[in-house]
């Protein structure tokens, strides 16, 4: 299903997994165009947005409910785009990209496509990756492919952070978890290349 908004009384729980489709990867230049909700049941709900068309106030309560946790892959980029176009500070977040690279330092391939096979044996299809989401009407494959984003993440968080755990970087994660805000603001305000804490 797609709507403008999600359903009133919609309870995803307190941990719901997220996604976002943009026109591109510019978080100055490009609009949002959908937003991908999972409550780890093998449901998504997808809230797709026209152009400037951002007004969801049931998806911005759960965005800004600090008693859910909203899960992400590479949640830097999905929360700088909540914050420009739905003016909220989407928190808190968990990130299981940042979650792998603390956890899976043997690799440095951290991308959802190289988690979901190593850690959970499904193959993702990434066929939809560039493709056009301001479309009026999306196909059943791009559909598909943004349902798949966040139909994983619950099963991907309970094993980084089981992991995580037995490394002893659970709160170097949270940490960095809880800088996720400023360091997607940090984009916003054009300091998307620099290094902050460089010398």
């Amino acid at each position: 299903m797609h709507h403008n908004d999600l359903p009133d009384g919609l309870d995803l729980g307190k941990l719901v997994a997220v996604d976002t489709e943009t026109m591109g990867l510019i978080v100055t230049r490009d609009r949002l165009c959908l937003a991908q909700l999972s409550a780890g049941d093998e449901t998504c709900h997808l809230v797709k947005f026209a152009a400037g068309g951002y007004d969801a106030p049931n998806l911005k309560r759960l965005f800004a409910d600090s008693s859910v946790v909203k899960l992400f892959h590479f949640a830097r980029f999905d929360l700088a785009m909540i914050q420009r176009h739905l003016g909220v500070a989407c928190q808190p977040a968990y990130c299981t990209k940042i979650a792998s690279k603390l956890a899976r330092t043997y690799t440095d391939r951290h991308s959802l496509r190289d988690l979901c096979r190593e850690l959970l044996g499904v193959d993702l299809s990434k066929q939809q990756q560039s493709s056009d989401w301001g479309a009026a009407e999306l196909s059943d494959e791009q559909l598909r492919y943004a349902a798949s984003d966040v139909l994983y993440l619950h099963r991907l968080k309970a094993t980084l952070d089981d992991m995580l755990e037995r490394e002893g970087r659970r709160d170097l994660a949270q940490a960095c978890f809880d800088f996720l805000p400023a360091r997607a603001a940090l984009d916003l305000a054009g300091w998307n290349d620099v290094d902050i804490f460089a010398h």
